[in-house]
């Protein structure tokens, strides 16, 4: 009995269902890299441009990819009632298929527009971008369209294997039209137009959502096969792993020792990004290439992901919290002229021969001038009139509360501290007299004498504000000294600490908030000279952030249990 078609479809479902679970990778990255306060609105981004994008491809998207009506367009089938050839596997596996690579296609933008776009705007882009969009440039290649027959210098055909220009570049492109007319954040770039770094709230979550990716662009690229059931499939797919994951590999160690070399630290978010860059630029020739040039392939990559996501930034001025950019426009591009470079068949540094280049530069300039128009349509269209962008107060108070009445997606748990930039000043000058009929009444008082109790011993209550690292040893110290008890507190100190310049996704983070232990001792008989003398022993290193000791007079002391006050208030005893 032949099993052809069992397992070829098994196969195309199996990596239909990969690229579908790459939805929650998109989320978790999107989520991580940008603040608490909008992580819910993330999450129904990601979640409804599936959901759009599913309802209008089967509606009309996939007739338009897939149909047979010309070179530009394939015409409009609702509900995908006609005839099509989809090989060895029935229709609807090869739709479903489609289906999740056109929703990627569409979530790439999220990250890019991220913390400041209306939710019923995007959801009128994603069904844009679903319908037509996405659909007309894959019909170019993937559906028989003019760039598939495309004859040039011995070459035929544009390569994109699982796409790295149909889908990321397609995306990427949307993404970059979308931020660039939406506008950054506030407080993103300072008067003098320099960004300001705003960290993400969970690198876990990002680092999660990368390796969900990676995992599942195991099923994106190599299930683009249609099947697995010949040795020439097989054979076909076991390339196809082997060059993601080396791609992959490679651009994630480069991405780290540049911004090593760069920012003196190796940059978490940046090298996720490279993660994703490596994946991004080998799955248009992943099967046309081999794991050398793969490998070379990965290491460009991380080059172009770093440098391009600064250049969005700091010269662009283009706000980008994920690096969507960087990663799927910047590097899809490149990947797909890559196949050009490195074919083993017809690449020009591999044969000499140059025809396959320019039918990759060719396609590549076009698929950008389709999706760049259509998007500055689209997006100027829904500006204009239901509006892009959330107001002031709304991007300020995050777009969970404002958008979905969502207090916070981390129900039950303290909330984060978060910096928020403001282009007004702080606080208005004041000019000019207060009427005397409106002015508070001052009363100065004499300073209070120093603390102490009938016997006439003094309460002084000591604060050290110190690392987290040094609190056991200044813990042991004071036991040592006789102090039996303290109360301690994880604080977060604001400000930045001069000669250790901390850079996030390569822009300096001006201040920050940073992790302290802050300790109180209320002492009486010990000294207070000695405790400083210790903690000041037990802290120093020479360093800026050693910490600070502040000293308070104690008017008095009162035990709740026993209702004891000064000296016996301080004992332990039962």
């Amino acid at each position: 009995m032949d099993y052809t078609m069992q397992l070829d479809t098994l196969w195309v479902l199996l990596g239909a269902a990969l690229v579908f679970f790459m939805q929650a990778g998109f989320a978790m990255v999107e989520t991580g890299f940008t603040r608490a306060k909008n992580a819910g609105n993330i999450i129904m981004k990601n979640l409804m441009d599936f959901a759009f994008g599913s309802v209008v491809f089967y509606l009309i998207g996939f007739g338009i990819l897939a149909g047979s009506k010309n070179g530009f367009w394939g015409g409009i089938d609702f509900f995908i009632r006609g005839t099509y050839d989809t090989g060895t596997i029935p229709l609807w596996a090869y739709v479903a298929f489609n289906t999740v690579f056109c929703a990627t296609a569409a979530t790439i933008v999220s990250g890019a527009m991220a913390e400041r776009t209306k939710f019923s705007a995007y959801l009128v882009y994603s069904v844009v971008i679903s319908a037509v969009v996405y659909p007309i440039s894959a019909h170019w290649v993937w559906g028989g369209g003019w760039l598939s027959s495309l004859s040039i210098g011995g070459a035929t055909g544009f390569v994109d294997y699982a796409g790295s220009a149909l889908v990321h570049m397609c995306g990427g492109i949307a993404a970059l039209i979308g931020a660039k007319i939406l506008g950054p954040r506030i407080g993103k770039f300072d008067k003098n137009g320099k960004p300001r770094a705003i960290p993400g709230h969970s690198l876990t979550l990002g680092a999660l959502g990368v390796m969900i990716l990676w995992f599942g662009w195991f099923g994106f690229n190599p299930a683009s096969s249609y099947g697995l059931s010949s040795i020439e499939n097989a054979l076909d797919v076991s390339n196809v792993f082997m060059t993601t994951n080396i791609a992959a590999a490679a651009s994630t160690v480069t991405a780290m020792i540049i911004t090593w070399i760069k920012y003196k630290k190796p940059d978490v978010s940046m090298t996720l990004n490279g993660s994703l860059a490596g994946l991004v630029a080998i799955t248009a020739g992943c099967s046309v290439v081999d794991p050398w040039a793969a490998t070379i392939i990965g290491i460009i990559a991380g080059f172009v992901v770093v440098f391009g996501i600064e250049f969005i930034e700091k010269v662009c001025k283009i706000d980008d919290p994920v690096g969507a950019i960087g990663v799927h426009c910047l590097c899809g591009a490149f990947g797909t002229l890559a196949v050009g470079l490195f074919a083993r068949e017809n690449g020009l540094f591999t044969t000499g021969q140059w025809g396959q280049f320019v039918i990759q530069l060719i396609g590549v300039l076009a698929i950008a001038a389709w999706v760049t128009v259509t998007m500055i349509i689209t997006f100027t269209i829904i500006k204009k009139t239901m509006g892009l962008r959330a107001s002031v107060e709304e991007e300020v108070l995050g777009l969970d509360i404002t958008e979905h009445g969502l207090v916070s997606a981390y129900a039950d748990f303290t909330a984060s501290v978060e910096e928020i930039y403001v282009d007004e000043p702080l606080a208005a000058e004041v000019t000019g007299n207060v009427p005397v009929d409106e002015a508070l009444p001052v009363q100065v008082k004499a300073a209070p004498p120093v603390a102490s109790d009938e016997s006439g011993l003094r309460f002084t209550k000591v604060e050290i504000i110190c690392k987290q690292s040094r609190f056991d040893a200044l813990k042991t110290a004071m036991s040592r000294i006789g102090i039996t008890g303290m109360t301690v507190t994880h604080v977060l100190g604001y400000g930045i600490q001069k000669g250790k310049p901390e850079f996030y996704r390569g822009a300096e983070i001006e201040s920050s908030l940073l992790p302290k232990v802050q300790v109180e001792i209320v002492v009486c008989k010990v000294p207070v000279k000695t405790v400083i003398d210790t903690a000041k022993k037990v802290l120093y290193t020479g360093h800026i952030g050693d910490g600070k000791i502040f000293i308070y007079n104690i008017e008095n002391v009162i035990k709740v249990r026993t209702g004891e006050e000064g000296y016996d208030a301080l004992q332990d005893v039962e």
